[in-house]
């Protein structure tokens, strides 16, 4: 793979005219036509303006939405670039051309199943950590054409001399504001150390931090493509149709029960804050006869995959996930995203409810919103703000809150246009309006 460049300077893309075909972007027929198979049929924005950039070998900074398709953006170019090369099938030990470095095991599964698919000539290896190294370091003997890996299990391969980086031409950081967020800098340093300094470099990102810009600038070349398809991330997702549910705490998993059952969605992905909620929430389903099960980062691997494979194929109903499933995970026609927990910030919002309403079809997201809690309607407010959208509050026959928030215009840090801040009541004001609504509803004593 040539490192030249038929071009000079940046370019700068934002919301690229999609063309009719992947042809049209140089994509040879029967790799399109294996791509139509994966679900790719026309090309996303990130994608027209990604992959002629990356078929002649431009380093490539490309920043999109979840659910735009930056996958198929590297995947579809890098291979067949490697399928062009003269003479790279018949050598042995295969060369290591290209490496896709992916924050979660799901999504560097999801991507090595894909290259699989789609170029089933070349030697894709998946290493991710998890499971045992063994199997993984077996199928490195040989060689292999492209690693998907997670970067922990790479810096184990390369410590076990079971990989070389030095035939790599082509590096991916995929999702690299994740990488980041979950810790793996350090990790991606080590890695960058061991590649050629000669290569390809492709980041790509759902958001641009001042982090990931100063990666790009250390890892990019000069003459970098600059491809922004975000648009506004912050904004809804327009086939997404949003609802907010005022309930009390205690009351969200009954709720939720209710819901599934009454609504019958074949397929809902439940958001919660911890391990132990995912767990707990799970269980609570099953027991009430609902097909449901947990994924979060201290299960296995193999459990994570059953849990992910027994919700496509229908074998459950319900999944109960931490915000290991907000992103890089593709759930194909998921109808109901649920926040039983509302997430930390307003981009998860939007990396959650954007597991629906994909490849052109509707879907529906829901968020609990908790009037016991003072911070869950102000933070609930603030992800409205940011979205600018306003969610109508309602309530469901049966469920209706107990507490009731009360927030006058004068309470300070009150703040009409956006979130409110306060304190949370205490103990005595619980317990001052538990005495009130029991003084109201009872008759008045003789004397």
């Amino acid at each position: 793979m040539s490192n030249t460049h038929p071009t000079d300077g940046v370019a700068l893309t934002s919301n690229a005219d999609t063309p009719g075909s992947f042809a049209a972007l140089g994509i040879h027929a029967d790799l399109a036509a294996k791509a139509a198979q994966a679900g790719w049929v026309e090309p996303s924005a990130v994608q027209a303006a990604s992959i002629p950039a990356v078929l002649q070998g431009r380093d490539l900074l490309g920043l999109a939405p979840t659910g735009s398709g930056k996958t198929a953006a590297f995947l579809l170019p890098l291979l067949q670039r490697l399928r062009a090369e003269p003479g790279l099938l018949a050598a042995r030990p295969r060369p290591l051309r290209g490496l896709v470095l992916a924050p979660t095991r799901e999504l560097a599964a999801q991507t090595a199943e894909v290259a699989a698919l789609l170029a089933p000539e070349l030697k894709a290896v998946l290493a991710v950590g998890g499971l045992s190294i063994n199997p993984q370091m077996l199928a490195l003997r040989g060689g292999a054409h492209l690693v998907v890996a997670t970067p922990g299990r790479l810096l184990d391969l390369l410590d076990h001399n079971a990989l070389s980086l030095a035939d790599l031409q082509c590096l991916v950081l995929d999702e690299a504001d994740r990488l980041l967020d979950l810790g793996f800098a350090d990790e991606v340093g080590r890695v960058l150390a061991a590649a050629p300094a000669t290569r390809q470099t492709l980041l790509f990102s759902a958001t641009l931090p001042a982090r990931v810009s100063l990666l790009a600038a250390r890892v990019l070349r000069s003459d970098a493509v600059r491809v922004d398809a975000r648009g506004q991330l912050d904004d809804t997702p327009p086939l997404i149709r949003q609802r907010a549910i005022e309930v009390d705490t205690a009351q969200r998993t009954p709720l939720l029960r209710h819901l599934i059952q009454i609504e019958r969605w074949p397929r809902v992905l439940v958001f919660v804050a911890t391990q132990y909620a995912a767990e707990h929430v799970a269980d609570k389903l099953r027991q009430a006869g609902i097909a449901a099960a947990a994924l979060h980062g201290r299960q296995s691997n193999q459990r994570r995959a059953l849990a992910l494979s027994d919700l496509q194929r229908g074998a459950i109903n319900v999944l109960v996930a931490t915000d290991l499933a907000a992103r890089g995970i593709d759930i194909p026609r998921l109808e109901v995203v649920v926040n039983h927990d509302l997430p930390r910030s307003p981009a998860d919002h939007v990396h959650r409810i954007g597991r629906t309403g994909r490849a052109g079809e509707t879907g529906l997201a829901i968020s609990f919103v908790c009037p016991d809690a003072l911070a869950s309607e102000a933070h609930f407010r603030l992800i409205e703000k940011r979205q600018q959208q306003r969610v109508a509050r309602e309530r469901v026959a049966g469920f209706e809150p107990v507490a009731e928030l009360v927030l006058p215009a004068h309470a300070p840090g009150s703040d009409p246009n956006g979130g409110i801040k306060g304190a949370r009541p205490n103990k005595k004001d619980k317990a001052r309006a538990l005495l009130a609504r029991g003084a109201a509803g009872k008759p008045a004593r003789s004397a």
